[in-house]
């Protein structure tokens, strides 16, 4: 009879992944990654950023909401010596270092014309990631004659017009320099925190509360036109 025996097959000590080839891959994977991430961060820090300017433009619709209905009182920040239209784009921005705000109130520093809008509860600081500060400007042009003395209507019940900036509460810090205005634009696409300098917003808008035509003519006209009339 005869027997047939069955050979046992050994696995060969080089089989599977050497070190060599684990390295390999490894580096091939750090190389795709590293390739891959700036696309990653640019792509979260633009939805940060666009998620922030669209929390800034809610605050600013709140805040001018609250202003024409009377829930929160006009700026002090009354426009009287400009000859322009409307004269937001002259007006400075506020000062860095310090920022006194309560939230959801106007500020007592650096600013009475500041306005506070807490996201978190919280008072508006220079340390503040949430929290946003508007500036906000009221200009009426409309000139009245007092005792042979022509000077500009600064009253909020004669409807004025209305431009606020809204800003980074943290943009307060004095690191990094002074807050800007426009032509300076706040950009949703950005690699990083964005310009904390820069306003998220600028709205201009009219406040238009108790007025008969006649003041809103005199306010809105072309001043340059001399055959722009209000009768």
């Amino acid at each position: 009879m005869i027997h047939h025996t069955q050979q046992q097959t050994s696995l060969s000590p080089e089989s599977g992944f050497s070190i060599i080839e684990s390295l390999i891959a490894l580096l091939v994977a750090a190389i795709l990654l590293a390739a891959v991430s700036p696309v990653i961060v640019i792509s979260v820090a633009t939805r940060v950023q666009a998620k922030r300017v669209e929390r800034a433009t809610d605050a600013a619709k709140s805040y001018i909401d609250g202003v024409r209905s009377g829930t929160i009182t006009a700026p002090d920040s009354p426009l009287t010596g400009s000859t322009s239209d409307f004269a937001i784009a002259s007006y400075n921005p506020p000062t860095v270092g310090s920022l006194t705000c309560a939230a959801n109130s106007y500020c007592s520093a650096p600013e009475t014309n500041l306005y506070c809008v807490s996201v978190d509860g919280s008072n508006c600081t220079t340390t503040s990631n949430n929290n946003f500060v508007i500036q906000a400007i009221r200009y009426n042009k409309a000139t009245v004659t007092t005792s042979g003395t022509t000077s500009n209507i600064v009253d909020s019940t004669k409807g004025y017009q209305l431009g606020i900036r809204v800003y980074r509460a943290d943009g307060f810090a004095s690191a990094g320099g002074n807050l800007k205005k426009a032509p300076n634009k706040q950009t949703t696409f950005t690699g990083g925190v964005g310009d904390r300098k820069t306003p998220l917003v600028e709205i201009t808008t009219e406040i238009t509360k108790g007025t008969t035509f006649s003041d809103l003519c005199t306010r809105l006209k072309n001043t340059s036109n001399t055959a722009s009339t209000c009768s």
